[in-house]
């Protein structure tokens, strides 16, 4: 797998991409960075709960958002560099419902709400090019905030006390987004002109 495709299925937002430059000078391959931030945000959850303060929850946040966007700017051509992706999904969507799980009862359900619009965000990134040969468009990356700043909105959803309601808002916009794009995609994809294939028998008629 290359490294243009490894970097699109990390779906990064404006914080990782700010600390990409950081990678530079760092010489720590991209999938021991990421291991250690989703670690470690994984290891305060556990031992934390949904009774941890707010400064804790975004102590851990930053801790994943620091390394892991740091290992954007390192080149994904070891050989395991292919898990960078799928241990983002796993620290962005644990820490969903960790956040989530410390604003009361309701809190996992509206965090599961919002990771069922984003699976769907992940599958059209990673499927679309293979069916369509294209990437979702880059204003699309920009609306959905990236996995950093998806989990910075919701810390500060957390902060000003508005979870759940906030994570359901945030979780039926962004599914409505990324459904409604994602059908006009094939629509237009179904309007192109279709190059009809002529065998040698029928340019001979």
């Amino acid at each position: 797998m290359s490294t243009a495709v490894l970097e699109h299925y990390r779906d990064d937002g404006p914080l990782a991409q700010a600390l990409r430059a950081g990678g530079r000078f760092v010489k720590i391959p991209p999938f021991l960075l990421v291991g250690a931030g989703v670690a470690g945000l994984l290891a305060v959850a556990a031992v934390e709960g949904d009774g941890a303060s707010d400064g804790v929850v975004a102590g851990a946040l930053a801790w994943l958002i620091l390394l892991a966007g740091i290992s954007s700017g390192r080149p994904h051509t070891d050989r395991f560099a292919w898990s960078v992706p799928g241990m983002l999904r796993v620290g962005e969507y644990a820490g969903l419902v960790w956040v989530a799980s410390n604003a009361g009862d309701s809190g996992p359900a509206a965090a599961f709400a919002l990771i069922a619009a984003l699976a769907f965000r992940h599958y059209d990134i990673v499927y679309r090019p293979r069916y369509q040969g294209v990437a979702p468009p880059a204003w699309l990356q920009t609306a959905a905030g990236g996995w950093d700043g998806r989990l910075a909105l919701a810390f500060g959803l957390l902060a000003v006390d508005a979870l759940p309601a906030g994570m359901f808002i945030v979780a039926g916009v962004l599914g409505a987004l990324f459904v409604a794009e994602c059908v006009m995609s094939w629509v237009r994809l179904s309007t192109r002109p279709v190059s009809v294939y002529e065998d040698e028998e029928d340019e001979g008629q």
